[in-house]
């Protein structure tokens, strides 16, 4: 077989593969969203679930969803920022720093749910914390710091050279070069990391069980900014709702859900995309 041949051949390949993973994806998609679309109305985004009635909502759990997410990112952007800052500007290639690169490659690595039973162990158990939205959200920052860490790495090792040694040559400092001119250069793939982060976020389930709780009380102005109080979140009514719901209308209701879901993160990556194209053209005015 002539070089010519494998290469289309291989191309051929890789394009069919993708059309694959690409068909799977919307599959997926358009069954949720077909299952789920009709049952999303004002009546089911800001109702209360209902435990042994029909006709219950996830509107607590909509509000839950996002303070955790606002909780989580408060913590988890500016320390992983800072970490990928020293170990792209700062950090020596040493064993000390080699060991610090595995252990977030390791972290990074681990399943949801092992990092749920160390936030179980630690917020809840010893911290006394108990299940709530504290708990859930410095879970949630362990297991998103890794990846913030190194999408700030990355994106500041991708600056060019040229840049700091024009900022350095014109007088500025180090610390003036990282932050006003390294910085802003890496703003877009910042914007899209957080951003991405925070779908992950608003979609995980596993880790925030043992943390956050399967409950939510009824939201008063009293309570409503309570951290401590128990935080049951969209994702995690939805598995609530799968395995143990007792409402006649379970199934309706973890449709329903399973779709505003999908639509929440769907947007999340949409604004992704536009905040990262808009920045790039007001930054490097194309």
């Amino acid at each position: 077989m002539s070089p010519k041949l494998e290469d289309k051949l291989a191309t051929f390949l890789m394009y069919m593969l993708a059309v694959l993973a690409v068909m799977f994806l919307l599959a997926i998609t358009f069954i949720l969203l077909n299952a789920g679309l009709r049952v999303i109305n004002i009546h089911f985004l800001i109702s209360s679930p209902k435990a042994f009635q029909s006709g219950g909502g996830v509107g607590p759990q909509i509000v839950n969803s996002f303070m955790i997410l606002f909780l989580t990112l408060i913590f988890t952007v500016p320390i992983g920022i800072g970490a990928g800052i020293y170990l792209s500007e700062f950090a020596k290639k040493n064993a000390i720093t080699g060991i610090l690169r595995l252990s977030i490659e390791t972290l990074s690595s681990l399943p949801s749910v092992i990092i749920g039973l160390f936030g179980l162990l630690v917020f809840v158990t010893t911290f006394g914390w108990g299940f709530s939205m504290i708990s859930g959200a410095m879970t949630l920052t362990v297991l998103n710091l890794p990846v913030m860490t190194r999408i700030t790495e990355e994106a500041f090792r991708d600056v060019k050279r040229d840049l700091r040694e024009a900022s350095l040559a014109l007088g500025a400092t180090r610390w003036q070069t990282i932050t006003r001119v390294v910085m802003v250069s890496a703003i877009p793939r910042l914007i899209t990391g957080i951003i991405l982060a925070s779908g992950r976020i608003f979609g995980e389930a596993a880790a925030l069980i043992f943390t956050a709780g399967m409950t939510s009380p009824k939201l008063t102005p009293d309570n409503f900014f309570n951290i401590f109080r128990p935080a049951e979140t969209l994702a995690v009514h939805i598995w609530k709702v799968n395995s143990e719901g007792l409402a006649p209308d379970a199934r309706r209701i973890a449709d329903g859900s399973s779709a505003l879901l999908i639509i929440i993160i769907i947007a999340f990556n949409f604004l992704a995309r536009a905040l990262t194209q808009k920045l790039y053209k007001r930054l490097t005015g194309a």
